[in-house]
C-alpha cells in the first residue's frame, strides 16, 4: 500500500448540501432561510442588536490621556552605585557595567549608604541620594537634557495652512 492509495472509510466522508442552486430539489428558491425577516435577509454586522443601543455605545469611555511630553528616567540607587566601587561615576559608566540602557536619562534614587567619596554624573538626583553623595564628602553633577523644553508630539502640531 502507497500514500497515494490511502482512501477515508466509506460513509465517513459526507458532500456539503449546496443550497440555492435553482428551484428543483431540496434547498431550492428561500435556500432553507425561510420567508421574509431578517435572518433569510443580508449579514448583520457584529455588535449589532436588533436596534437597540449597543453595548459598545452604553459603557463610558476611557478617561485622561497620555501626556506627550512627559520624560522617563532609568532609576539607579546610591547603594548599586557603591557596589561599584569607582571614584567617579557617569551615564557611560553605568550603561558599560549594565545598570543602565544607552540613550536612556539616569535618575539617581536614595537607597543605601555611601562610604567613599566620589563624583556622580546624572540626568536627576532625588534630595536624599543628593544628601547621601554630598554628606559622604562626594559631589553630583547634573547632565543637561538634550532639550530645554520638551517638543511637542508629531501628530499634535497644529500648522497654518
Amino acid at each position: 500500500m502507497k500514500l497515494h492509495d490511502l482512501t477515508p472509510p466509506e460513509g465517513s466522508r459526507k458532500t456539503k448540501h449546496r443550497v440555492g442552486r435553482g428551484i428543483a430539489g431540496k434547498g431550492g428558491k428561500t435556500a432553507g432561510r425561510g420567508t421574509k425577516g431578517q435572518k433569510a435577509r443580508g449579514q448583520i454586522r457584529a455588535g449589532f442588536e436588533g436596534g437597540q443601543l449597543p453595548l459598545m455605545q452604553r459603557l463610558p469611555k476611557l478617561k485622561g490621556f497620555t501626556n506627550p511630553f512627559r520624560v522617563e528616567y532609568t532609576p539607579v540607587n546610591v547603594d548599586a552605585i557603591a557596589a561599584l566601587g569607582l571614584s567617579e561615576i557617569t551615564p557611560d559608566v553605568l550603561v558599560a557595567k549594565g545598570l543602565a540602557k544607552k540613550g536612556e536619562f539616569v535618575k539617581v534614587l536614595g537607597r543605601g549608604e555611601l562610604s567613599a567619596s566620589m563624583k556622580v554624573s546624572a540626568h536627576g538626583f532625588s534630595k536624599s541620594a543628593e544628601a547621601a553623595i554630598t554628606g559622604a564628602g562626594g559631589s553630583i553633577e547634573k547632565v543637561a537634557l538634550p532639550f530645554a523644553v520638551r517638543p511637542a508630539a508629531k501628530g499634535n502640531a497644529h500648522t497654518n495652512r
